[in-house]
């Protein structure tokens, strides 16, 4: 009998490595233009630190109507659909679904990936095992994104990163005043924890292993559980030594901490009688991690970049948290746990931080692009990690088709990426997108110019919308029948989720609950949204014919393929999801 392990051999055009939000967008987005991947994942589930085992919220922009759209946008308005208890075993199947409807994916779960080969400068091929099968696993493609985390394949392959903080010196970046030349700290890592109120007082005894805390021994870091947003981040760690080799011993320490702090929490006189009919619903077993290896590209995003709104040519993403720095001590450090450095919001992201610098074929998305560590304090939350892989994602399916290099999107395809990304529902800031001649050459219901106007959300003042009432009709008509192929709707999905219960004195607008009050209103469809909708064709004689029509839709950007020459069509909104009126930002055909 023959005990050796087997491998299993795959074949791709893409292999994306880690299945966080960055990854699994990045892996969608190859996937529905055209390319055959492979998504790699080491866990046994999808999300990264958004997910169930370590239930960081998904942050982004700040700022009135500053939501990140695309495809992370579409997972969140899944997710408000289907999960209105906010559930995070239903979040769980919501992104496992996103990556498994996908036929272009081959989903590879449980499987971290350990030794590559190389040609030159090329990734050929990477190997990873698998614990629940006890096999290895060779994915062989064209191109390979790293969005580990912790640039898995930088050490793998050769490729140039950076690790730790930059002083003022090498970039001129003034946060990094006082940093010595070759500091290896980072920011650490959290051991999450959630509550719950009950109707009913509880009592917590303490794991004898569990550290012990007074008032004095918590500056800054007493939670307050009647808050929505007492998530339990400054339960952190591990920036002040070696952010990946440590990571089993922080784990440890983190969780003496942990439920320490809820032994204060329940147990010490100051605070027992406040927080009685509190519990302890959950602790993270994984810490959440911030920040490691950061690839070096054909640029390196700055603090100083950032702060001047990062406006280049191949902006492929934006940002818009500020710049968040934590410090290396974490917990030990007993003055505040994080600095915010302001930074605009938005600000542009170019694509050059998007592949490796001398690994040819080698894409990657997520905290380990190519940016300074003060970049990186701005650019590490998920909203935009997910929008990198978006573009990390559209980039390889280009290279993919064209059978070139990353580097080679950048200097032949730029346009194209930029504009794909657009019609998807991105926003790039600076950038307008392209509308169709069949739209343009068109004429349109009075007062609904801005619905081709390229731009498919507020931006400052303009709100590039129209307001309608159910069952108006918004037409083009053609000069003369014109064959219509699709259209394409980008409906209104409340960037500031207006609609959403209040949990406290303004909405609730992450994408999953920390602590759950014992009563709180179920969460839902974002009212603006409009669920019913159809669409005509009309004839030369003026009869109409209903050429598509839904009553469920959920989703802010809608693709319908059509058939057929027509003179006008038309969009006619019957209903919303719980608002008078309709508003949309989009209404194109071609």
């Amino acid at each position: 009998m023959n005990d050796r392990f087997s491998t299993v051999f795959h074949d791709a055009d893409l292999c994306v490595v880690g299945g966080g939000l960055a990854g699994l967008c990045a892996a969608v987005a190859a996937a529905r233009h055209g390319a055959k991947v492979a998504l790699v994942q080491e866990r046994p589930m999808l999300g990264g630190n958004a997910s169930s085992e370590i239930r960081m919220w998904v942050c982004g922009a700040q700022g009135k109507n500053m939501l990140e759209t695309g495809l992370i946008e579409e997972i969140m308005l899944e997710n408000l659909y289907r999960n209105p208890d906010k559930n995070y075993s239903v979040w769980d199947g919501v992104l496992y679904g996103f990556a498994r409807k996908e036929k272009n994916i081959e989903l590879l779960l449980n499987c971290s990936v350990n030794d590559c080969e190389m040609e030159g400068d090329r990734v050929v091929s990477v190997t990873g095992w698998q614990m629940t099968t006890q096999q290895f696993h060779t994915v062989r493609a064209k191109l390979f994104a790293d969005c580990s985390g912790d640039s898995v394949l930088a050490p793998l392959t050769g490729a140039r990163f950076r690790y730790g903080r930059e002083s003022e010196a090498e970039f001129g970046e003034s946060i990094g005043r006082g940093v010595r030349p070759g500091d290896r700290k980072t920011m650490g890592m959290s051991c999450m924890l959630q509550a719950r109120r009950e109707d009913r007082p509880s009592e917590f005894v303490p794991p004898e292993w569990a550290a012990r805390f007074t008032a004095a021994d918590l500056p800054h870091r007493v939670p307050d559980l009647a808050s929505p947003l007492e998530n339990f981040w400054y339960l952190e760690l591990g920036g002040d030594g070696d952010s990946i080799a440590d990571s089993e011993k922080t784990r440890d320490e983190l969780l003496s901490i942990a439920y320490g702090l809820w032994d204060f929490v329940k147990n010490d006189p100051s605070q027992r009688e406040k927080n009685r009919f509190w519990r302890l619903d959950w602790v993270g077993i994984l810490p959440g991690k911030r920040e490691s290896r950061r690839y070096v590209g054909d640029y390196t995003l700055t603090q100083n970049d950032v702060e001047a709104g990062g406006r280049f040519d191949d902006v492929i993403a934006y940002g818009g948290w500020p710049m968040d720095d934590h410090d290396p001590r974490g917990f030990r450090n007993t003055d505040r746990p994080n600095v915010n450095y302001p930074a605009p919001s938005p600000y542009g992201i170019p694509y050059r931080c998007l592949y490796s610098e001398n690994v040819s074929n080698l894409l990657c998305a997520g905290r380990n692009i190519s940016v300074t560590h003060w970049a990186l304090s701005s650019c590490r939350v998920m909203g935009t990690c997910a929008l990198l892989g978006q573009a990390a994602g559209t980039a390889a399916a280009i290279a993919a088709r064209e059978n070139c290099t990353p580097r080679e999107v950048y200097a032949s395809y730029l346009r194209e990426l930029k504009q794909t990304l657009m019609d998807d529902d991105c926003y790039l800031p600076y950038n307008r997108r392209a509308v169709p001649e069949l739209t343009l050459n068109a004429a349109i219901t009075r007062g609904a110019e801005a619905l081709r106007n390229g731009l498919d959300r507020p931006v400052g003042e303009d709100d590039n919308g129209y307001r309608c009432k159910p069952g108006e009709i918004i037409e083009y008509r053609f000069s003369e029948p014109k064959e219509v192929r699709f259209a394409r709707v980008v409906w209104d999905s409340e960037f500031n989720r207006e609609s959403m219960p209040r949990i406290g004195s303004r909405p609730f607008t992450h994408n999953m609950m920390c602590n759950k009050p014992l009563h709180f209103d179920a969460f839902h469809t974002p009212d603006a949204l409009v669920r019913a909708y159809r669409i005509e064709g009309v004839r030369s004689d003026g009869t109409a014919q209903t050429l598509y029509q839904t009553t469920a839709n959920h989703q802010r950007l809608n693709r319908v393929p059509l058939t057929g020459t027509w003179s006008a069509v038309r969009l006619i909104p019957q209903e919303t999801w719980g608002n008078g009126d309709v508003h949309l930002f989009a209404f194109e055909v071609g």
